[in-house]
């Protein structure tokens, strides 16, 4: 466990949100897992989360600094703003897996990829042959469109099946192999993610 001294006292304590001497709130650390106080893990219970989360606003909500020092004020505030984007960013499997990467110095986390993945060539030239379609009223292209869809969800829930395994696999071993698979398989459901947006706007009423 790291240690720093405290701005209030100056005594050296633990790395924690409050000193253990005096009790006054730290600088808070823009690390989301250790900020929840949970073991960096791929696999998160949601439950848990969430209790932590609660548990944490109650705790650090700049309400209760009303009489404290200005230092404290600003900490309160900062380590709410952190408190928010932790819990916004790890209860989501796929932005916490991005986030595990970003942590691990996969650059960007995620690479936007906009190369069409080679199996899906075929399905990809016919959809946008369907949306151009569409889009110039031709109303007889929505059933096909409407089977893309369902036939993208399900590629979609394929690779969600997937990355549960390989988040298994990783939190196991630790494996950095593990996260170029996770890496990749987040770039291929990025861009199915954008199929599906993209031909929902256009069925849309």
């Amino acid at each position: 466990m790291e240690s720093h001294n405290c701005w209030h006292c100056g005594k050296q304590a633990a790395e924690s949100l409050f000193c253990r001497y005096c009790n006054s709130l730290q600088r808070p650390k823009q690390d989301y897992f250790r900020f929840m106080g949970l073991e960096p893990r791929l696999n998160l219970d949601a439950a848990e989360l969430q209790k932590r989360f609660y548990s944490l606003s109650r705790l650090l909500h700049p309400d209760r600094f009303n009489r404290a020092s200005a230092t404290e004020k600003q900490y309160s505030l900062e380590a709410t703003a952190i408190l928010n984007d932790a819990y916004r960013t790890l209860r989501d499997p796929v932005t916490r897996a991005e986030y595990m990467l970003q942590e691990e110095g996969f650059e960007n986390g995620v690479h936007n990829n906009k190369e069409v993945p080679p199996e899906l060539l075929e399905e990809v030239f016919d959809l946008n042959m369907a949306l151009e379609e569409l889009r110039g009223g031709d109303h007889g292209a929505r059933p096909q469109l409407e089977r893309a869809r369902e036939r993208f969800l399900g590629l979609r829930r394929e690779v969600d099946e997937s990355l549960k395994k390989l988040y298994t696999a990783y939190d196991a071993t630790k494996d950095r192999q593990r996260l170029v698979e996770i890496r990749g398989l987040l770039n291929r459901r990025r861009y199915i993610q954008n199929l599906v947006s993209e031909v929902e706007k256009e069925l849309a009423p």
